[in-house]
């Protein structure tokens, strides 16, 4: 079965994301655990955390299908330690908000060198986070992000992601997701039946299919292998739509969440929908 969903909004309280996810006619969503453009936010109140729960209930959505997004601020592999730690902190802070909520996963991406050290040593910066956030939490899976290799941004290549995961002590506790559009821009590509194959094995061969624990369904404005990350609705961008054909019908793609980021939020719930028809 396919869990597909969207990126709602929070706003009036954390507790409001599952309605919202209902509206969409969603039974999956993802969201921010707190404001993703300031460092420090007001902790839950004992209010949000309940509303949650029961909204989520009320929404028919399991916690496994819902993917909550770090905020953007995050660097745990930049090259300066105050910044560095500053980043740690708010992704301990926001993982701890996952687990009051009751939900498994916190979706971030991965880190950058801004240029200033190695690509493997700040890879080395973000093992050592994701392991601090492991000792400070309770049971988090953390998922890094696939990113599009927009400026000194890591997670782009799949070896990458592949040195964090065999860098971490309880793999249990690690994942991924695939951006559409990130891997396009990334040089993978997924346009075609073929290349999405391509990709699909090529991530098994070097990651694991085992480590994939969702999606990111956006298409692209920008064209294939631009290193930019730049979203656009279903079918308007360079993509198209066969790729998502693809996504839907594959079998690897079960029982995870399909979250879409595209750029019209007024086109979520026909975009939800024509996903739907896919399966057919």
């Amino acid at each position: 079965m396919k869990y597909i969903g969207a990126h709602v909004s929070t706003q009036g309280g954390v507790e409001y994301a599952p309605l919202n996810a209902m509206e969409l006619d969603a039974n999956a969503f993802a969201m921010f655990t707190r404001n993703q453009k300031r460092w420090i936010s007001k902790p839950y109140e004992e209010k949000n955390i309940i509303g949650f729960k029961e909204n989520l209930k009320k929404a028919g959505i399991k916690p496994e299908h819902v993917l909550p997004h770090s905020g953007y601020l995050i660097n745990i592999g930049n090259p300066e330690e105050e910044k560095r730690e500053k980043s740690l902190n708010a992704l301990i802070d926001e993982s701890k908000r996952v687990e009051q909520l009751g939900l498994l996963y916190l979706n971030f991406h991965p880190g950058s060198h801004l240029n200033k050290i190695s690509e493997e040593e700040s890879l080395n910066y973000i093992i050592e986070g994701i392991e601090k956030v492991f000792k400070e939490t309770e049971y988090i899976t953390l998922v890094l992000e696939t990113t599009a290799g927009q400026g000194t941004n890591l997670g782009y290549k799949f070896e990458h992601l592949d040195y964090i995961i065999r860098g971490i002590s309880d793999k249990t506790r690690i994942g991924v997701c695939i951006d559409t559009a990130h891997i396009y821009s990334a040089g993978y590509d997924i346009k075609t039946k073929e290349g999405y194959e391509k990709t699909m094995k090529e991530f098994e061969k070097i990651i694991g299919l085992k480590y994939l624990k969702g999606f990111h369904l956006n298409d692209s404005k920008v064209p294939y292998n631009s290193k930019k990350d730049r979203h656009e609705s279903l079918g308007k961008g360079t993509l198209g739509l066969e790729v998502f054909k693809n996504i839907i019908k594959d079998k690897r793609t079960d029982n995870i969440p399909l979250i879409l980021e595209t750029v019209d939020r007024d086109l979520w719930k026909e975009e939800i929908k024509l996903l739907r028809s896919f399966e057919d």
